[in-house]
This record gives structure tokens, C-alpha cells and sequence, in this order.
């Protein structure tokens, strides 16, 4: 099943067992989807984004709650920065198993391998080979740093 019957499938659940907070959530993702569907028509991609693209915008969107969260813990607001949280948990319900540390050293290892890095110069086809393998599955700001010190 691709990624939008899924999401679509789990849209009618949430309507049915009446979970208003996951409903919510579940139509955040639909519209940030259809955005990007939208913005790729104008620039002649096709209708409707790839699974890889919806991955990416998952991972996106847990990031920003990731930092709103963090904000609101800061800010001495725990009931908003709980609500971030929830929303992150029904986001990654979608989002494949993350990488532990040692298997994403483990990755960039395998890909300066595979592209045949030998310097900081190479970093950017380093990026691309981890991106095209493990979108949705590793943080790449923190692979950046990885890569940074395994070239350098």
C-alpha cells in the first residue's frame, strides 16, 4: 500500500473511533501533501509526488514539532509542547524505523565507500547517495557532521 492510502486509510479510522487530536494531525499531513503536489504541477513534475517526496515531508514536519516542542519547553509551556509531541507520534507512525547512531556511521561508511570519496570536496555526492537510500530514515543534519569528520 503507498503512502497515501495509508495516510488515507488511517484519516478514516481516526473519523470513525472519533480521535479528534490524531484526526487533526492526519489532515495536517494530507494538506502539507497536497501542497507539494500543487507546487510539483506548477513545475511540470506530474500531479501527484512520489512516495520518497512524502517521506521527506514527514520527516520535515517532525522536525519542526521537534523545535516547536523544545521551544515550548522553554517557554514554561508543557501542555503545548505535549500537544507537539503527540503530533510527532502519529506523524512517525508513517515514517520508516530511524537509524541508531552506529548504523547511520555505519551508512556514511557505506556510501563514501560506494561514490569513492577521498575528500571534503565530495561531500555533496556523499549526501545525495545517503539521501537516495535512507530518506525518512536518517537525520541528515546530523549525517552532515558525520560525513564531515569521516572526510576530513
Amino acid at each position: 500500500m503507498d503512502m497515501r492510502s495509508r495516510i488515507n486509510a488511517a484519516v478514516k479510522d481516526a473519523m470513525r473511533a472519533k480521535e479528534a487530536d490524531r484526526l487533526s494531525t492526519l489532515r495536517l499531513i494530507n494538506a502539507a501533501i497536497k501542497d507539494r503536489d500543487i507546487a510539483a504541477r506548477g513545475e511540470g513534475e506530474g500531479d501527484l509526488v512520489s512516495d520518497d517526496a512524502i517521506l521527506g515531508i514527514l520527516g520535515k514536519m517532525v522536525k519542526q514539532r521537534q523545535e516547536s516542542a523544545r521551544a515550548y519547553e522553554e517557554g514554561a509551556r508543557p501542555e503545548l509542547a505535549e500537544k507537539e509531541l503527540a503530533e510527532i507520534r502519529v506523524i512517525e507512525e508513517f515514517l520508516p524505523r530511524q537509524l541508531t547512531e552506529a548504523e547511520s556511521e555505519a551508512a556514511v561508511v557505506a556510501a563514501i565507500a560506494e561514490v569513492g570519496a577521498t575528500s571534503i570536496r565530495d561531500m555533496g555526492k556523499v549526501m545525495a547517495a545517503l539521501k537516495g537510500r535512507y530518506t525518512g530514515q536518517m537525520d541528515f543534519g546530523k549525517a552532515g557532521p558525520l560525513v564531515k569528520v569521516k572526510l576530513g
